[in-house]
């Protein structure tokens, strides 16, 4: 089998050149064999009839001519004496029969005897003649050969006549037996002729790759076609330095004459360079060289890389208008990059002015020698643009470029463009203007004559100015100016340079959007937290707080965190941090509905768990409310901590859903994470929320704070709970106030990504001389020991106008218990910014106040209490309830607390 490309053929169906030619050579080799061998066999054919017939005519002469045969003739019986001869000699010439005859044609011999006496078959009359006949015939024993020669007497006569005969198979044996060596012969010849055929064609098949004639007619076919229609030029040049061929476009490229190849190349009349190149045959890839008023690229490589003739090939390629469309394309290429880089450069902030720092700093950098950005002053405060009109007055917002003695106005400075001048006619219609030649004085000089001269004279030769236009209203005005740069600005700079700055404009007009809502959103959110801290003297609280800012990355620079102080009854007071998740102004709305509703729900004094458990109630259902009004987008939680310390026991109760734990910082400076209870995020539902009670030493700091302190973009939060343990640990004697800073400049080294809410409070005590309370046996006549006990502890504190008012509330409030209620009753007074009474007993009815009709004989004691107190309310707790009231005091006394951060 043979094989192209990879598909067997048969031997018989070879398809390609060399097995087409093996097959030739091993038919001729065949068919000359053949005929050799056929002539061998007819040669042998006819030398064995001529041995035959030599070898019978020499028997017969020799036999008729021996001495005695005429004696025998002319005896009485010839054949007694001729047959014992005639046999004898038969057997020693190996010939098939002797045959002696007398002139009649009778036998006297015959190898058979019963053939003697009968007549012999055979010509005779040319033998009786004297004669020698031979003749071929086909006897008894097959194909032979006989001749007939005549007995001469004495006399001259023909006395007889003498046949010896040998048959051609006789003659041919001896032939025969060499035939299995002449074949043999033969055959070997074939062997080795078909061998060399073989090694032969392999070489052929070698060369030409397998094709058949039909494929290799086609393929110089092709290369003929291909080697002069192709529109580029190629040349074959030898080892020896010899142009071997030269295609129809690459004579036509260096004007090469007809009868070129085979010359060597210096002669060829072409530029040195083209020729130095051609010589040496080194690898040449796309070098473009001018011959003549033409660019050709050239390519050249070696033709014997991979075994085949030394030279090289080269190819030639007309780039000349390829060259001059180039030009154009890296223009083209440049300015589109140009204006790729402009978008990632320009507008990386929203802040107005930087992004028109940003404009500035590219066109000078990439466009311009100068560039000068003037901002409409209503923008840079972000209010909405207006149309624009003659007059109005721009500030100089960026200045890119050395400004020293230039001309141009400088930074900040006010600028009114003058109508009548290209700029500021450009500028109310929103047309660019480009003066190409400043040194004309055109017109522009007219907006300050002064300044245009000593700016030709620094030497700024051309300007464009663009209008900064966004959403149909103009913004302000961009001017780029050329100096270093000799060339002037074009109808194409133009319009790259109204590309770049519409592009910049769109994102001034962004920043100017975010200013306004920013700043709409921070006093949204600025207005929904604590303004000032209140009064009280539990605990000395600092805080701070701190927007994400949007510039760095933040998420919208308003937020949902917060915070809280809010005093209650009985000296305490509750701290509360929280986080809306979310940001910008829907977030902030959350928050202050939150802080509103915690607010409320502290009026009624409820525990921490049960607070987060109704504000949990609320933010479900504001995310209900929010995904029926925006289809689906609701709140989707919050987190908050809720605290409560009272200064009288130094008990702090906690609880937290879903919010980061808080700090405890003992006065020894040990600083842990109460392990409050954690509950999930508000608005969840279903899960109740567990209270922390805590024994807080006098001195104590209480750390709030929000989750954006101490998580970061390049830190977790376990990072950052561990450096928040660190600093306060380092802080601990410092005072709230400090304490804020310190947390601060340690956690937030760069403004912050997220917003922060930082609470630091550190516990006071009520002293024991501030405090009073009396176990009330029930019964009616306790009120009066009452009434006295109280009178004598307002004497004690210089209370003692306050006395009455007190014993009326009191009274009240006891015969109410003694009345309606159960269990053990007590009595507290409370002495600090104002003076509190509680009355409490382990009833869980709480007091209504009514309006008694004119008859009714009781009703008014609750309504009196309410009138005589500044406050009142009902506390419950765990094993009963506490009715408390407020009294302001004229001239309340004065703790140490810090101011507002």
């Amino acid at each position: 089998m043979a094989a192209l490309n990879g598909r067997p053929r048969s031997v018989l169906r070879m398809r390609t050149l060399a097995g087409q030619v093996f097959l030739l050579q091993l038919a001729i080799v065949v068919l000359l064999v053949a005929a050799a061998m056929a002539a061998l066999v007819l040669q042998s054919r006819a030398d064995s009839e001529r041995e035959a017939r030599n070898r019978s005519v020499a028997v017969a002469e020799t036999f008729a001519n021996a001495p005695g045969i005429e004696e025998a003739l002319e005896s009485p019986d010839p054949t007694k004496v001729l047959q014992p001869r005639a046999e004898e000699a038969r057997k020693r010439s190996e010939v098939d029969f002797i045959v002696v005859l007398n002139p009649d044609g009778i036998r006297y011999t015959h190898p058979l005897t019963d053939r003697i006496g009968k007549k012999f078959v055979g010509e005779l009359k040319r033998a009786l003649a004297g004669g020698v006949v031979t003749e071929k015939i086909t006897g008894t024993i097959g194909p032979l050969v006989q001749a007939v020669v005549p007995v001469v007497g004495r006399d001259g006569t023909v006395v007889g006549l003498v046949s010896a005969g040998i048959t051609i198979e006789r003659v041919s044996g001896v032939v025969e037996d060499q035939f299995p060596l002449l074949f043999g012969s033969a055959g070997a010849i074939l062997l080795l002729t078909m061998g060399g055929t073989a090694l032969v064609s392999r070489r052929l098949r070698r060369q030409t790759r397998g094709l058949g004639p039909t494929e290799m007619t086609r393929m110089y076919e092709h290369h003929d076609a291909v080697l002069h229609a192709v529109r580029e030029g190629v040349l074959i040049v030898g080892g020896d330095g010899r142009l071997l061929l030269a295609n129809d476009e690459a004579r036509r490229l260096l004007g090469l004459p007809a009868d070129v190849e085979g010359r060597a190349v210096t002669d060829l009349g072409l530029d040195p360079v083209i020729t130095a190149l051609l010589v040496s045959g080194r690898i040449a890839t796309d070098e473009v060289h001018p011959v003549g008023d033409r660019l050709l690229a050239l390519n050249q490589r070696s033709t014997d890389q991979s075994g085949g003739p030394a030279g090289s090939v080269t190819t030639l390629r007309d780039t000349t208008e390829l060259q001059a469309l180039t030009g154009t394309v890296d223009l083209t290429r440049g300015r589109l990059k140009l204006l790729y880089d402009a978008g990632t450069e320009i507008g990386t902030t929203l802040d107005v002015v930087r992004t028109c720092e940003e404009l500035a700093e590219f066109a000078a950098a990439r466009f311009a020698d100068f560039a000068t950005v003037d901002v409409v002053e209503s923008v840079l405060r972000g209010e909405e643009p207006t149309v624009m009109t003659a007059g109005v007055e721009m500030r100089r917002t960026a200045f890119s470029g050395t400004p020293k003695d230039t001309g141009l106005y400088p930074l900040d400075s006010m600028i009114r463009f003058v109508s009548t001048t290209p700029m500021g006619s450009g500028l109310l219609k929103g047309e660019a203007v480009l003066e190409a030649d400043l040194v004309t004085f055109s017109g522009w000089q007219q907006q300050h004559p002064e300044r245009a001269r000593q700016l030709v004279e620094y030497g700024i030769h051309s300007m464009i100015a663009v209008p900064l236009r966004a959403r149909g209203v103009i913004l302000g005005v961009a001017m780029l100016w050329r100096s270093a740069k000799p060339e002037p600005f074009e109808d194409e700079d133009l319009s790259l340079a109204e590309e770049l700055v519409s592009r910049a404009a769109v994102s001034i007009d962004n920043a100017r959007r975010y200013t306004r809502e920013h700043t709409m959103a921070v006093t949204l959110q600025r207005s929904l937290l604590p303004r000032v801290l209140p009064e009280q003297n539990a605990i000395d609280v600092a805080y701070r707080y701190l927007p994400a800012h949007a510039g760095r990355g933040g998420l919208g620079g308003v937020g949902g965190d917060w915070f809280d102080i809010i005093p209650l009854p009985g000296a305490r007071v509750a701290l509360v941090v929280g986080d809306v998740v979310g940001h910008g102004l829907h977030a902030a709305a959350t928050m202050g509905r939150l802080r509103t509703a915690v607010h409320n729900f502290s009026t009624l004094d409820l525990p921490p768990d049960e607070l987060l458990w109704h504000l949990d109630e609320l933010v479900a259902r504001i995310d209900q409310d929010e995904a029926v009004d925006s289809a689906g987008a609701g709140v989707t939680g919050a987190t908050c901590l809720y605290a409560i310390y009272d200064p009288a026991s130094g008990r702090c109760t906690m609880a937290r859903a879903g919010h980061p734990q808080p700090v405890i910082v003992h006065p020894d400076g040990t600083v842990i994470f109460a392990d409050v209870p954690g509950g999930p995020p508000l608005g969840l539902g279903g899960l109740p929320f567990e209270t922390l009670q805590v024994q807080l030493a006098e001195g104590s700091r209480l750390v709030l704070y929000t989750d954006g302190l101490v998580e970061g973009p390049r830190r977790d939060i376990g990072e950052g709970l561990t450096l928040l343990r660190r600093t306060l640990a380092d802080h601990a004697e410092r005072a709230p106030e400090e304490t804020c800073e310190a947390v601060l400049g340690a956690l937030v080294p760069e403004p912050a990504r997220d917003d922060i809410a930082l609470l630091v409070g550190r516990t006071r005590r009520l002293a024991a001389a501030d405090l009073a309370d009396w176990d009330v046996p029930s019964e009616p006549a306790a009120v009066s020991r009452v009434r006295a006990d109280v009178s004598r502890k307002l004497a004690e504190w210089g209370l003692s106008d306050e006395a009455f008012t007190t014993e009326l509330i009191l009274s009240e409030l006891v015969t109410n218990a003694i009345r309606y209620a159960t269990g053990p009753i007590r009595v507290r007074l409370i002495h600090d910014r104002s003076l509190t009474c509680e009355v409490s007993d382990h009833s869980s009815t709480s007091p209504h106040l009514r309006q008694a009709a004119t008859m009714d004989e009781g009703g008014r004691g609750l309504f009196l209490v309410a009138q005589f107190a500044a406050r009142w309310g009902t506390r419950y707790t765990n094993d009963g309830k506490v009715i408390w009231t407020e009294q302001t005091l004229p001239a309340a006394p004065q703790r140490d607390s810090p101011p507002a951060s």
